[in-house]
């Protein structure tokens, strides 16, 4: 009786420092999210404003005037290139299995990879995917570093190698929510960046891209102006989607250290419930041996 109350002990002790952990994570991960959530709201004027200059474009894309861009063109899909935003570390609940399980939809033969996070890369290389190149996701991951994720993106898009740019990320819908997405960003289909502060500002962006300007005055010419523009919006569009993704994962963490730390709470109820049987137990009977021993004296 006494060696399974000890080991109740050992395990009640050892389930309150397993509980210590995982509120410890669950704290880091909430301030983690609020952070990604403040970065991502940071950039709405900035995006508001490159949805505004770019947006007078959007009735004049199939003018033949002018020589379309590369990034505006629709080719005939021989070759796809998707962006893989994974995450770095586990411990988020079923958010990479979700995430991963939308990667069958790409056929191995025509698709090539690029990773950011090792959970993708390390799923990608299990299932024999066609991997190009694999980026850290750092915690201060920042605009210079999606620009270089972008960057060798578009270099394959513009040099022939893929005929289109995918994008599989988890879109964040709220804390309690993330569903994994796919999403196209080259060829370039319509000037928004959605949701960009993680819902909070749709009907601004709604406005902003819906604003038209009777004229500009282009120097030298539109192709100019779009060569620059155009590769710097996917880039700030890439830039958000792992903005979401990070926020996220944040969000997906928390929640799972959450219930991991009120399973450990309830674990702890129930083994207290048994110890305290078993030496109610062990009481009763040391009791009982004592009243008969007392009256065999007597």
């Amino acid at each position: 009786m006494a060696a399974n109350t000890r080991d109740i002990r050992r395990r009640i002790k050892s389930v309150k420092n397993t509980a210590q952990i995982t509120k410890a994570m669950q704290m880091v991960a909430a301030s983690k999210m609020r952070k990604a959530q403040q970065v991502a709201i940071a950039t709405r004027p900035y995006a508001q404003e490159l949805v505004r200059m770019l947006s007078p474009f959007i009735g004049s894309l199939g003018e033949d005037s002018l020589a379309p861009h590369a990034l505006l063109e629709d080719r005939e899909i021989k070759r796809d290139l998707v962006l893989l935003i994974a995450t770095d570390k586990g411990l988020c609940g079923g958010l990479n299995t979700n995430l991963l399980r939308e990667v069958a939809r790409f056929a191995p033969e025509t698709t090539d990879f690029v990773c950011v996070g090792k959970k993708g890369m390390q799923f990608l290389v299990r299932s024999r995917r066609h991997v190009l190149a694999e980026f850290e996701l750092k915690d201060n991951f920042n605009f210079f570093d999606a620009q270089a994720v972008a960057k060798f993106c578009l270099d394959q898009y513009m040099n022939g190698s893929a005929d289109r740019i995918t994008v599989l990320y988890t879109h964040f819908v709220n804390t309690l929510q993330q569903d994994p997405t796919v999403r196209i960003v080259a060829p370039v289909h319509s000037f928004d960046v959605e949701n960009v502060t993680l819902g909070a500002a749709e009907g601004s962006l709604e406005k902003a891209s819906g604003e038209r300007v009777n004229e500009y005055i282009l120097e030298p010419n539109r192709d100019s102006l779009l060569e620059k523009l155009l590769p710097h919006f996917v880039f700030f569009k890439i830039y958000h989607l792992i903005l979401e993704s990070r926020a996220s994962e944040h969000s997906a963490r928390m929640v799972a250290m959450k219930n991991a730390t009120d399973n450990a709470k309830q674990i702890i109820k129930d083994l207290t419930l048994e110890y305290n049987k078993l030496r109610q137990a062990s009481i009763t009977t040391e009791i009982l041996e004592i009243a008969s021993a007392q009256m065999v004296l007597s």
